[in-house]
């Protein structure tokens, strides 16, 4: 069955027998493709008669041309004869070379040898078809015959009762025509398969060939895949598999490799005893020139469970892996190792290659000189490490190999051995640091700027990988993966893109790195990706932005770049926010306090308020929050004023009169102690504005609300000397309002207005009531404090009287900004008391939290343990929340959800 093989084992197109002679018509003329020589017989043909022809006869006349031109006007002759004997010599024409072809086709000989495709004489509708299956290897007569829709009258020459040379070359105009898309379609649109099929079991070798070609050009496209299962070709297929000519079986294992894509087809293919036929071409070493093939539908094979069930039960893993380890063929170690990936998908067969040691002959793969093998096998290497056995074993033997493959000149290698790398090093430290002993990280930041996207996703998810262990995250950080990572988080490849981000997420997690990304322009890919239609980008985008928002100038350069406004804008979306996108989102609210409190009405404990805050009130979601220059910038209107917290002051130290006090007294209430304001006193004789008085000259330069004690304070200034003059307004034009920095000729940088009232506050209550012990007491002494600087407390019948908003609206026409420092605000309603309270008790570390409620309420919620007998017995009582009151009975504490904490709330 299979010990005869036929001479000729490379034979194509050619004919299938050695020796093959069709009929003497038509035999190969002259050598000459020039000349066109045919004899015709003008008129009816007549017998040899004895007695003279009648007259009304027309006699013999014999005819020798050799222009093709004269031949091709014969295709419209109404004589059989003369249609014979031009399509005999076309015939001989069209084989002598490509340029006849070409000359047929110019003579327009092509579309009447259509119409003689359906002709009532045989003969001449034989010669006809052989004519255009030498003509349709021509691709522009292929062209011409898509258009002319002759595929009807083609495949009707394959019918049963057409001769067996009219079948041959039908079939063979049919694999010309089906090596093409178009063609393929208008095969199978007028019934082709069947009647191909069908001469799947002519006893015609050429018959044969040209079928299983035709079907295998069309099998590349799925309908006619599903087509032929419908058709059950399977049988027909694998019979063909007993044929003496290799070019045959190559054929049709060929096609088997591609139909048993399909489980249908892989299903047919068992049900008829196939993978015996595969295993005993396996088995014999005189069918060595099939085993590639061979291989490869054994591999599709093994993708479905029975059928991988049935190969290992009759010993074809083994075959399998005897094949990969001994073969020194390229092509048949690539196909067996394509093999052993298909089978090691399934965790039993992994369990067996395992024990039969298949690590050791993959990675002896990985050197081969094929770059096709060394692709087959790092694609094993890449299922089987599934196994936790395999990994450890290729972590000595394997890494080491995939390392040197990554400096591959061959793209498609590199990106095999990074795949391997991407499964060894995923959740498996080992992995990583083997490849990072390896001498990888190097050649894994330089795949990222492949041309393989699939390289580039696989090269950042193994730097990920080696990210995810600190002391390996730093190594990967010093060999520049922030800059080589921009262009992957630029690619269109979404894919590329979510393995990129997750790369910045792993690698950006200190100050260093963070800044390395942000000098690279990487910042604003990443805000790009969070655009993106693909769940797995928005995600790992939004886990990066969530990264890069531990510090404060890569947050503040991410909300630059409207990370916060598209964040908001996903969290707003059932659809589009995920658990990421919050997390970010809230990262660069906490980097950004000022606008975390304008949009949400909430600071909690852990927001410290620091120099730079401002209080610019509610806005409303989709509404940007002005940076602080722009507002201080900004013409006087008719809006609240904004709060600005600064304790930065480059002209206000701690003055030496109080850093000498020691004996001040602390953990009483401020208001029955002089302490503080002794404190005061002290600091207004050295120079400094009284905080309990409304404000005297700041020493910031800018202008403040003059009341009658300030006005007399002024009294003793007056015996100073001019020079003393002279230099204090020296210095209050070089800390001049901020609004005429950007006038000047000179491009001066901009500084927020100082604070020397709050700068004071600072220093009072850290020498006061940071060494309080007990927090409670803290809290009302600080609540007490805070009241007295900004007017003490407040009747509730005595509000609409207070005056504070004439004293503010004061404030922002002496300073000329619509920015007023807290620190010189003297009467201060709810909101004004409770930032101030926020602002000094995060600076002291005490614990509180801000909120903001309507109508110019806010107040600030502070969590203290209830002394409880269950406390006192050493247990532990949950905390409870209380609202400080800062207005009407400063220092008072009252507990969430009562009556009277709503009543201080609320209207």
């Amino acid at each position: 069955m299979y010990g005869y093989r036929s001479v000729n084992t490379k034979e194509t197109h050619s004919s299938c027998r050695i020796a093959k002679e069709r009929l003497s018509l038509f035999q190969a003329g002259t050598s000459d493709t020039t000349i066109f020589q045919a004899q015709f017989r003008m008129g009816k043909k007549i017998k040899k008669e004895v007695e003279p022809s009648p007259k009304d006869v027309f006699d013999p006349l014999t005819i020798e041309s050799k222009n093709a031109a004269t031949v091709v006007l014969m295709l419209n002759s109404p004589e059989e004869e003369i249609l014979a004997k031009a399509c005999e010599a076309i015939y001989k024409f069209a084989l002598k070379g490509e340029e006849n072809k070409a000359t047929l086709l110019e003579l327009g000989a092509v579309e009447p040898l259509t119409k003689l495709l359906i002709h009532e004489d045989k003969i001449v509708k034989r010669n006809a078809t052989m004519i255009f299956g030498i003509l349709t290897s021509n691709n522009d007569v292929k062209k011409l015959l898509r258009e002319l829709d002759v595929m009807d009258s083609v495949i009707a020459q394959l019918a049963p009762e057409e001769e067996v040379v009219t079948h041959e070359f039908a079939s063979l105009c049919l694999a010309n025509m089906s090596a093409e898309y178009t063609g393929k379609v208008q095969i199978c649109e007028h019934g082709g398969l069947e009647p191909l099929i069908r001469l799947l079991n002519s006893p015609d070798p050429d018959v044969q060939k040209n079928s299983i070609e035709s079907l295998y050009n069309l099998v590349q496209d799925f309908q006619c895949r599903i087509a032929l299962q419908e058709l059950n070709a399977i049988p027909s297929m694998l019979a063909l598999l007993k044929s003496d000519y290799p070019v045959i079986q190559l054929l049709a294992l060929k096609t088997l490799g591609v139909i048993t894509n399909d489980k249908e087809s892989l299903t047919m293919l068992r049900d008829n005893q196939g993978l015996d036929q595969l295993i005993k071409i396996l088995e014999s070493k005189e069918l060595n020139d099939l085993h590639t093939e061979a291989l490869s539908v054994i591999a599709n094979c093994l993708e479905d469970v029975d059928t991988r069930v049935l190969i290992q039960q009759t010993g074809g893993l083994q075959k399998l892996l005897s094949f990969a380890e001994s073969s020194t063929n390229p092509d048949i170690q690539k196909n067996a190792a394509k093999a052993i990936t298909k089978a090691a998908y399934d965790s039993e067969n992994r369990k067996f290659f395992h024990e039969q040691e298949v690590e050791k002959c993959l990675v002896t793969l990985l050197g081969s000189e094929s770059d096709g093998t060394k692709i087959a096998a790092s694609q094993a290497i890449s299922v089987m490490c599934e196994s936790s056995g395999s990994k450890r074993l290729f972590n000595n033997h394997g890494i080491p190999q995939l390392i040197q493959l990554l400096k591959s000149d061959n793209e498609e290698v590199r990106e095999a051995a990074a795949l391997a790398l991407a499964n060894l090093t995923t959740c498996n430290p080992a992995s990583a640091n083997a490849a990072a002993e390896a001498d990888g990280i190097d050649s894994l930041i330089n795949i990222l700027s492949s041309k393989r996207d699939g390289a580039i996703a696989n090269a950042a998810t193994v730097l990920t990988n080696m990210a995810l262990q600190e002391p390996l995250r730093g190594a990967v950080q010093s060999r520049g993966v922030m800059q080589a990572i921009v262009n992957p988080l630029r690619s269109a490849n979404t894919v590329v893109q979510s393995r990129a981000a997750l790369t910045v997420a792993a690698t950006a997690c200190d100050v260093e790195a963070r800044t390395e990304l942000r000098n690279a322009g990487g910042l604003e890919p990443v805000v790009e990706l969070l655009r993106s239609d693909n769940a797995e980008v928005r995600r790992h985008a939004s886990w990066a932005v969530a990264v890069c928002a531990n510090d404060e100038l890569t947050a503040t350069e991410l909300c630059r770049l409207g990370a916060l406004d598209i964040l908001e804008e996903i969290n707003l979306s059932v659809s589009r926010k995920n658990k990421f996108s919050e997390v970010a989102y809230n990262k660069l609210l906490n980097n950004n306090l000022s606008l975390k409190y304008s949009q949400t009405g909430y600071l909690s404990s852990s927001d410290i308020i620091c120099d730079g805050f401002y209080d610019y009130g509610r806005i409303n979601s989709g509404t940007k929050l002005l940076p602080l220059k722009e507002l201080c910038l900004q013409e006087l209107n008719h809006r609240r004023a904004v709060l600005l917290i600064n304790s930065k002051s480059s002209d206000i130290s701690p003055p030496p009169s109080l850093e000498d006090k020691s004996d001040i007294g602390y953990g009483r209430s401020i208001s029955s102690s002089s302490s503080l304001r002794r404190a005061s006193k002290e600091k207004t004789n050295t120079g400094f504005g009284s905080p309990t008085e409304e404000k005297s000259e700041p020493t910031s330069g800018r202008n403040t609300v003059l009341s009658k004690s300030a006005t007399k304070e002024k009294g003793p200034r007056k015996g100073r000397g001019r020079r003393e003059e002279e230099k204090a307004k020296e210095e209050e034009e070089v800390l001049a309002v901020p609004k005429l920095t950007g006038e000047g000729t000179l491009d001066k940088e901009w500084y927020p207005p100082s604070d020397s009232d709050f700068c004071i506050y600072v220093y009072e209550v850290t020498k006061s009531i940071l060494p309080i012990t007990n927090i409670k007491e803290q809290i009302e002494v600080l609540a007490k404090y805070v009241a007295e600087k900004m007017g003490g407390k407040i009747a509730k019948e005595k509000m609409i009287s207070f005056g504070w908003e004439l004293h503010i609206s004061e404030l922002k026409f002496q300073l000329k900004s619509n920015v007023v420092p807290i620190g010189q605000i003297k009467k201060g309603i709810f909101y004004h008391r409770a930032l101030l309270f926020k602002a000094l008790a995060d600076r002291i570390g005490l614990s509180c939290s801000l909120v903001r409620g309507d109508y110019g309420r806010a107040w600030n919620e502070v969590k203290l343990a209830n002394v409880s007998p269950k406390a006192a017995t050493g247990g532990f009582s949950l905390p409870e929340v209380y609202i400080v009151d800062l207005m009407f009975h400063p220092g008072a504490l009252m507990k969430l959800g009562t009556k009277e904490a709503d009543l201080y709330r609320f209207l």
